[in-house]
């Protein structure tokens, strides 16, 4: 018996929309991220991209459970002098509410080559619109 190795023009891949209004933003970035790298396939194989697209919606209403709306803080840095910026969950529904879903999915995936084309398969849209209609995307729920 041979080990199966999935080659990347044998990948067939598919449109999900997960839909995150009201739900845990951990588990809206697990689902996505699960399919992303196509983890549920039998086809999976850790070096080829074997995932699908992924949609997300109502990204301005995910929820954060507890008290991290307020106390979770996230980090960056410019590489200068006096160039770290602290926000907070709040701070960035504000400014970008995408950019909660777009960080926790990054999270979760692999921070290599691979990772990025999996990642550019992830469409985050604050509301409950999406451009995606024609390539007709089937809905997967979020426990």
């Amino acid at each position: 018996m041979k080990t199966f190795s999935a080659k990347p023009h044998e990948v067939e891949r598919k449109w999900y929309v997960i839909d995150a209004k009201d739900k845990v933003l951990g588990q809206v970035a697990v689902e996505a991220a699960n399919l992303l790298r196509g983890k549920g396939k039998p086809i999976f194989t850790t070096h080829v991209d074997t995932g699908d697209f992924v949609i997300v919606i109502n990204a301005e209403h995910v929820r954060l459970t507890g008290t991290k709306e307020i106390d979770k803080i996230y980090t960056r840095f410019s590489g200068y002098v006096g160039g770290k910026k602290v926000e907070t969950p709040r701070m960035i529904r504000k400014r970008r509410p995408v950019l909660l879903v777009e960080n926790a999915v990054w999270g979760m995936i692999p921070k290599t080559r691979l990772g990025r084309s999996q990642f550019g398969k992830l469409k985050v849209y604050a509301g409950a619109e999406h451009p995606h209609e024609a390539q007709q995307p089937a809905v997967r729920e979020v426990r």
